[in-house]
Order: C-alpha cells, then structure tokens, then sequence
C-alpha cells in the first residue's frame, strides 16, 4: 500500500507559515540577478558579449531537462528518517554555495566556459533546495484555499527577497556602470549567511509527511498518467508561456529604462515599486479567487497586465512618470501570476494522486520548475540575438530608431503575445472548488492511508 497522495486538510499556524515561506527569500534573491544582473555583467563588464551571454545560459538550462525530473523522480521515491523533502535541501545547500562565488565574482580571465560551468553547477545545487522545497509545500494541506495560503507565504517572500535584490544598486550607492557588479558581490555575501540560516529554520520547523511504502509504480505506468492528465498539460503550458511573457521584461529591463527612458538612475527604484505593487496585491488576489476559482482569477489579472503593456511603446526618452504608473499598475498583477499558478499546480497532483493513489508532487514540480527555467532562459535566448541582429549597441550613448523600437517591442508588445496565447489556455481549466472536492473525495476513497 502507497501512501495518501496528499497532506491532510489543514490550517497552518502563523508561525509555521513564516518558517515555510522563508526560505523563499533568498531563492528569490539568487533567481533575480541570474536573469537581469548577471546577463548584462557577463555581456558589457566581462566582454563576452550579448549574443554569447544567450546561446551559453540557454545551453545551461538545458542540463535542467535531466537533472530536474531526476531529483523530482529520487525525492518522490527515497525517503530517510528526516522525511522525503528535508535531505534534498540540505544537500544541495554546499553546492549552490560554491557556485554562488564563483558566478557571481568570477576569477580574472573568466570567459563563457566558466559562465557555462558554474551556471549548470548553480542550476543543479538550486534544484536539490527549490523543487523539494516546492513540492513540500503542496503536500503540506489538501484544502483548495488553504494552499493559496501556503503559497501566497513562500511567494510574498520570494517577492521581499526580489526587492532585495533588486535595491542593491541603489542601496549601495553604485553608479550605473558598476551597479552590476556591486550587487553580485553584496548578494554572494549575504545568500552565504541567509539561505542556509532560512533552509535550516524551514526543515526544522515545518512537517514533512511520513508516507507507507509499499510496490513502486513502474515507470511506464507512471508516465501514461502523467501524459493523460489534461489539467496539467493545460497548466504546464499556459506556465510556460506566461514564464516567456515574464521574462522578457525582466531580462531587459535594465536596458529599457537606460536606453528608453533614459534614466538610469532610476532602476532599482522602478524595480522596487514593481515588486512592492506585486506583495501588496496579493491579498486581493486571494480574496478574489475564493469568490471566482483561481484560474478566473489568474485569467483577470493577465488581461490586466496586457490591456498595460500595449501603450509601453508609446514611451520615451524622459516619461518616467508614465513608466512609474506602467510598474505601479503591471506590478498589481504580479501576486497573481505568483501564488495563483502555485496553487493550481497543487489540485493538478491531486488528479494524478486520485489515479494512482501516490504522492508524485516531486517529478510534477520538478517538469514545472523546468518549465520556468526554459521559458526565462529563452527570453534571454530571444532578446538578446534579436537585439544583435537589428545592431543594438549596450554601450553606446545613442542607438538607431529601429533598435530602440525593437528593444521596446521585445519588452512589452511579444510579452503580451505569450500571455494571451498563455489565456487562452487557461481559460479552459477543469478545477475549479467543486471540481476539486470530488478529487478528495476519490483520494479520501481509496485504500492508502497517511502515516499521522
């Protein structure tokens, strides 16, 4: 007999929801500069260039199409006496570590084999902590709302460890030119000292399931569940598409409000406001989804951030108090693109869990962190080529009229291209409340019971 798929129904105490969500902080506040420091630090400070910067951290992200579905495949099925999800994040800690320093000041002479050596490094010790992290956290309640919950606390952090890093240039008082590299070297100091304190305070705070073990699925059987789970491959591909439309504009960011706007002084605080609108939005977003169901939800806040993004390239040199509103108002929308998908991703586990009667959160989240870390990398991989092509000079004082349209196009009109394609397939989601209370109830049904 295999265990229940999926945590009791439960209401987490405050405190244990701190204890959850805090490692989130410092996941987030590495996740960010890899995607909108670290690019234009390797391309314009080490002279690697746009082009290579691209094609060298998509390559690395495809190492994530083995080694994530691996660790998720291992942390579904090897369980210790400290639990399935706890020994896979205190694993990858040393190794995320090491590469942290040696990414983020790199040694003299670095070049693109050293950012693709310690980018796949950096990836692999991240996945060991995120993608158990992840699915630790739908297993934790089995109630519909209840997991907003667990995910708004883990995403209101990875929002705060964001805004972290995102004031770093600011806070440290660099110019625009070495702001990159200040932010690296302050945050390699600082994830030395908080994400080993916040992984520690998590696993021995926060309960991680015993389950019964019993005959394992074989691998063929496995993946014909998964495949016929339409819900997920609905999910999956709407998350893939929103994670496209999300990280273009993070990715060129930077180079929008230099070359764009023109304002460079501005950044981390456009940065800031962004992500400050994106936590302070998300009790909206849950209130809304209790009375709506989250994909509507999910849904309304995609239209919103498009019906923003299209009067981006109407933007010029010098409007910064329109581009403040366009980050007060897109930022609204961020809470939701966070904890909502989340929260959905947990249901889709119970569709799988109501078949087979186990609990696979681990090689499920492990497709959708490959997923996120695809579609970002391949923002990168789109833009920064694109860039290059239509002759977009980072460090020139003025670029042509079609370079600047490109570079404007490429940060908010594609975007909303990703996000409506992303709608109209979430749109057609199956869970809603009901719909996942019958799921329960066929879990509830079956004869696999939890260890309490």
């Amino acid at each position: 007999m295999s265990a229940q798929p999926t945590g009791p129904t439960r209401h987490l105490s405050f405190l244990r929801l701190l204890a959850y969500g805090l490692p989130g902080l410092p996941l987030a506040a590495l996740l960010l500069p890899l995607f909108v420091y670290l690019p234009t630090f390797y391309a314009k400070e080490i002279g690697i260039g746009f082009g290579v910067v691209g094609g060298v951290l998509l390559l690395a992200r495809l190492w994530d199409g083995v080694s994530d579905p691996l660790i998720g495949w291992l942390s579904d099925r090897l369980e210790g006496r400290y639990g399935r999800r706890r020994p896979w994040m205190l694993a990858g800690l040393p190794l995320s570590l090491l590469s942290i320093w040696m990414l983020f000041l790199p040694p003299e002479g670095a070049g693109a084999v050293h950012l693709l050596l310690w980018s796949v490094l950096l990836y692999l010790g991240g996945t060991m902590i995120m993608l158990p992290y992840q699915a630790w956290g739908a297993e934790i309640s089995g109630d519909y709302h209840e997991r907003s919950r667990i995910a708004a606390a883990r995403e209101i952090f990875v929002i705060a460890g964001t805004l972290v890093a995102a004031g770093l240039p600011q806070a440290l008082n660099a110019s625009a030119g070495g702001a990159a590299a200040a932010a690296l070297e302050a945050l390699a100091w600082g994830l030395s000292v908080v994400l080993p304190l916040a992984v520690l305070i998590c696993v021995a705070f926060v309960p991680d399931q015993p389950v019964k073990r019993g005959a394992p699925m074989k691998l063929r059987r496995g993946l014909e569940v998964l495949a016929s789970n339409q819900p997920f491959r609905r999910l999956i591909g709407a998350y893939f598409l929103n994670g496209i439309a999300n990280g273009l504009p993070a990715t060129l960011f930077l180079l929008f409000v230099e070359h764009v706007i023109r304002r460079p002084e501005w950044q981390g605080g456009l940065l800031l406001t962004y992500f400050l609108c994106g936590v302070l939005a998300v009790p909206f977003w849950l209130w809304l989804s209790r009375r709506i169901g989250k994909h509507r939800a999910w849904i309304a806040a995609m239209v919103w951030a498009c019906g923003i993004f299209v009067w981006v390239p109407l933007l010029g040199e010098g409007d910064i108090a329109l581009f403040f509103a366009v980050c007060v108002l897109t930022g609204a929308s961020l809470g939701a693109d966070l904890v909502l998908p989340a929260s959905m991703q947990a249901d889709v586990v119970d569709v799988d869990a109501a078949e087979t009667g186990q609990r696979r959160a681990g090689i499920y989240f492990a497709l959708w962190g490959l997923a996120t870390k695809v579609s970002l990398a391949l923002a990168v991989g789109i833009a920064f080529p694109l860039l290059d092509v239509v002759g977009f000079q980072e460090n020139a004082s003025d670029n042509t009229a079609t370079a600047l349209f490109v570079l404007a196009a490429l940060y908010s009109l594609l975007p909303v291209l990703f996000k409506l394609a992303s709608l109209k397939l979430v749109a057609g989601f199956p869970i809603d409340q009901d719909e996942h209370a019958r799921l329960r109830e066929k879990i509830a049904a079956g004869p696999e019971q939890q260890v309490a």
